[in-house]
């Protein structure tokens, strides 16, 4: 009897090994799943081409920063002779040739020794090195605006998409009506009119009526005055973004209105709100959609100018500070980071594309 309960059992597991075995077969024999895979893989050598241009770009102006800090202390009169600068270099392994130092940064992003010296202090595997200018790990000092960028980033980006989306669809519904012109002007206004140049305005009539220009993020008076200061940089960061969906959104959905099917669909008595939000606005947001990368970049660095007006401590000004100072570490780790979201968000558009657009196929031949 143990001799045949055994082989049942066994029968049993293989079998249930083999359901597993083909329901991930299955899987990852449908089209947008063997596509994923082959796109990450794409992306490895993707992020490894653009880390090595990342590193090479900021090391083409001359010097590095230990000659910026020489010129900077000499400046305030203070002189560092040639071979303390060279000790300083040695101290910061900027001494070596630039493929040692690219090898030597991408190595230890990759994985850092339990053994060494980092590991020991951050508990970490992976140094993003150290930032010359700030003076600690550069992941530190980037964790330090992260969150609060990517909150500022996200609040924008809804109200971007929850203000223009409904406008576009509006305007391109009601052609040449007065709404439609309306919103048009305001288009093209927001387009041209530079985001600092609205900042300084915006600040100016908030001083002059409230008393606050509103600079900076007030974190003290809790949520309500939090909220408070964040209208004016939503409203300026946010303004080209939502007029540049409004015109787009509107020209694609006044191009698809037109189009033979909406016609034979009005024919068979298809309600006109399903042609409209069922098919025209399907294949209209696809524009917007596939630029999903360049806005998970966008939530990691925010705004840079319009950010250093305002007084909004983002990623934005901090890069701007860690290339003004040649800090590359500190700067090519902000800029690795933004490639590496813009190859997500590529990824994120083109699957979101497909559940919106059933022409979309991912697997060459007929069908």
């Amino acid at each position: 009897m143990d001799t045949n309960t055994n082989c049942n059992v066994n029968k049993d597991q293989t079998k249930s090994w083999d359901k597993i075995i083909n329901s991930l077969k299955d899987f990852f024999g449908k089209d947008i799943v063997r596509y994923i895979v082959k796109r990450i893989l794409m992306f490895i050598p993707t992020i490894f081409l653009v880390s090595f241009l990342v590193f090479f770009v900021i090391q083409l102006p001359p010097g590095d920063y230990v000659s910026s800090e020489v010129a900077k202390l000499a400046g305030e009169g203070e002189y560092l002779s040639e071979k303390e600068a060279n000790d300083l270099r040695a101290e910061y392994g900027i001494d070596k040739p630039f493929i040692v130092q690219y090898g030597m940064w991408i190595r230890d992003i990759i994985w850092t020794p339990t053994d060494s010296q980092y590991y020991r202090i951050n508990h970490s595997h992976h140094n993003w090195k150290y930032s010359f200018e700030q003076k600690k790990n550069v992941w530190t000092v980037i964790e330090e605006r992260l969150g609060i960028t990517i909150l500022i980033s996200s609040i924008i980006m809804i109200f971007q998409y929850a203000v223009s989306i409904p406008i576009a669809v509006y305007s391109a519904t009601h052609q040449y009506s007065a709404g439609d012109y309306i919103a048009s002007i305001v288009g093209f206004l927001g387009a041209a009119i530079p985001n600092f140049v609205l900042a300084f305005v915006l600040m100016y009539l908030s001083y002059k009526w409230t008393g606050n220009a509103q600079v900076g993020l007030e974190t003290k008076e809790g949520v309500i005055g939090f909220l408070k200061s964040l209208v004016i940089p939503i409203i300026v960061i946010g303004t080209s973004g939502t007029c540049g969906i409004i015109r787009s959104v509107r020209a694609q959905m006044l191009d698809e209105i037109g189009r033979q099917y909406t016609l034979t669909a009005r024919a068979k008595g298809v309600k006109e709100s399903t042609i409209i939000m069922k098919y025209c606005f399907r294949a209209a947001i696809n524009p917007t959609v596939s630029g999903l990368g360049g806005i998970l970049s966008s939530l990691f660095s925010g705004s840079t100018v319009t950010a250093m007006v305002l007084g909004l401590q983002i990623q934005g000004p901090q890069l701007l500070a860690a290339l003004q100072a040649q800090d590359m570490y500190l700067a090519g780790s902000i800029v690795m980071v933004q490639a590496i979201l813009v190859v997500i968000g590529i990824l994120l558009s083109d699957i979101v594309l497909a559940f919106l657009d059933p022409r979309i196929r991912y697997s060459g031949g007929s069908r």
